[in-house]
């Protein structure tokens, strides 16, 4: 269910913890680091006292933090690429987890919808389309080919044993990590030699059954998410009287445009339209989703006001986060035509093959549309 919605949401939120993470790599120390104002002590005694997973908890050194820092940062490249997905899935939950438990109050909204669907990745199979998984599988038969696998999977399982046997992992998450990795190596071992068989084949169907699970509760989430948000406005008095988006056009802190954010301020009749029209949105759209047309429409408009967002009030981020939650009910249609535009692009932009002239002539060209990955590569 939803191959190509799943890939949006990894491509999205992994895109966005990447650009978050590069753009405040200059800031990392004060906000997750040593240097913030949330000290290791602090944290230590909070995640004592919740449970939060962290694995920056294992170590105050700063070495410690530039190492999670930087395997966090290519986690985020290896999910967004798709690239040993069920592996990256796992360490990108795992920096998004630990960097956000260490400073808690360092987040906003876009955080914790980044830190929600970090974990539901994990049960996705949301590399079946535009990942070099998919490419990899396309070309050789299996998506296990290869080495890299079985040496991502002996290194993490080397810090698995390691958090095992120094306590550092509470019992269930050692329960869930160490189930994770063994799935993983059997679905290695099954993949590589018995792909045709009745055991692979019970993988899929269980590896279905968890997916298809998995794209329900999001779906949930961004429907409860968009529910609570609106029924709390509601109940807003500024909210009621349609001026609450005055307000914060009017702070330094989220005008990053000032002469624009003046602009929409000065319009009382805008700003009450836009107003009214976030909660009657929000309200709507989950009982909206199972009328196609209506819930388009609500979804080009959400993401419409989460660019505005963006722009108006400098949440860039933030944005990021609900577009890419939001595209979990894109159309598959639409996203099988926006993938084909995409190849087809990618085709144009590539150069053509001079031909070779030899004694009884010009080489045979390789049809336009069979080239590079294959004909499928149109279609995904």
């Amino acid at each position: 269910m939803g191959p190509y919605q799943s890939a949006v949401i990894r491509i999205g939120f992994a895109g966005t913890w990447l650009f978050f993470l590069l753009r405040e790599f200059p800031h990392r120390h004060e906000l997750y680091g040593p240097d913030g104002p949330w000290s290791f002590a602090l944290a230590e005694r909070l995640i004592a006292s919740n449970g939060a997973f962290s694995v920056l908890m294992w170590s105050d050194s700063t070495v410690w933090f530039e190492i999670l820092y930087a395997v966090a940062v290519l986690a985020s490249v290896g999910l967004l690429l798709g690239w040993r997905t069920r592996a990256t899935s796992v360490l990108f939950m795992v920096g998004v987890l630990s960097l956000q438990n260490r400073s808690v109050f360092m987040g906003d909204g876009g955080d914790n919808v980044i830190h929600l669907m970090a974990v539901y990745l994990v049960l996705t199979r949301c590399a079946q389309v535009w990942s070099l998984d998919a490419r990899r599988a396309r070309l050789r038969g299996t998506a296990s080919a290869g080495a890299a696998g079985p040496a991502l999977w002996a290194v993490l399982g080397a810090v698995l044993a390691y958090g095992a046997v120094t306590g550092r992992f509470s019992t269930g998450w050692l329960v869930a990590f160490a189930a994770v990795w063994v799935v993983c190596g059997l679905w290695w071992l099954v993949d590589r030699h018995d792909p045709e068989g009745e055991g692979r084949a019970t993988l899929d169907v269980l590896a279905n059954l968890l997916h298809n699970a998995g794209m329900l509760v999001i779906m949930a989430e961004v429907c409860l998410i968009y529910a609570t948000a609106g029924w709390y406005k509601i109940q807003g008095s500024r909210w009621q009287d349609g001026t609450a988006l005055y307000y914060p056009l009017g702070l330094d802190y989220f005008t990053p445009w000032p002469g624009l954010s003046a602009l929409l301020a000065s319009s009382g009749t805008l700003v009450m339209l836009l107003s009214y029209g976030t909660v009657a949105v929000q309200v709507a759209f989950p009982f909206t989703v199972f009328n196609r047309r209506i819930k388009n429409a609500l979804l080009a408009l959400m993401m419409l006001e989460h660019v505005g967002i963006a722009v108006l009030l400098g949440l860039p981020f933030f944005s990021l986060a609900m577009i890419a939650a939001d595209a979990v009910f894109l159309p598959t249609g639409f996203l099988v035509w926006l993938g084909a535009r995409v190849a087809w692009r990618r085709r144009r932009a590539e150069p053509e093959p001079v031909p070779v002239v030899g004694p009884r002539g010009p080489a045979p060209q390789t049809p336009a549309g069979l080239k590079g990955a294959g004909a499928g590569a149109a279609v995904e």
